[in-house]
């Protein structure tokens, strides 16, 4: 199995067809990396994804909108095809598996959301217990077995 796994930007709303009875999102991510050239110039490249997200939880589509960061996996798709002027082309694209929201572009994503919409939430909820160490400081107490 090959998978990958892109964060990014969405680079306009996403749309919701439904297709031979199934519910497909369509959207497009941004990805871009910056890096010195060999001149020691900082380039950027921007790589964009399309991707198509088969799933009857269409809930997740109202936030999906352009300038929203996200994180997605799934399995690569390469289309090849003959541009307009008859020369070889190919886009990057993607079945996504599992799609997590980041930010919008209005709170420059900076706070990281717990959206993660193709698997169960998980239990996010810090231990409410604490215990008063030797400084006098409250510690939460970790429950955890390791």
């Amino acid at each position: 199995m090959i998978k990958i796994q892109v964060i990014g930007r969405l680079g306009k709303d996403c749309l919701v067809n439904n297709v031979n009875g199934r519910n497909v999102i369509n959207f497009t991510v941004a990805h871009s990396e910056r890096y010195k050239d060999s001149q020691g110039v900082q380039q950027e490249r921007t790589t964009w994804v399309d991707c198509a997200y088969w799933t009857d939880r269409t809930a997740v589509a109202p936030y999906l909108l352009k300038g929203t960061q996200v994180f997605v996996e799934g399995q690569p798709e390469v289309r090849s095809f003959t541009k307009s002027d008859g020369t070889a082309g190919a886009a990057l694209s993607m079945r996504v598996r599992e799609v997590q929201l980041l930010g919008s572009k209005n709170d420059g994503g900076s706070q990281p959301g717990n959206n993660n919409y193709n698997a169960p939430q998980a239990n996010t909820s810090s231990p409410s217990s604490s215990t008063t160490s030797n400084g006098g400081s409250e510690e939460p107490i970790d429950d955890l077995p390791f």
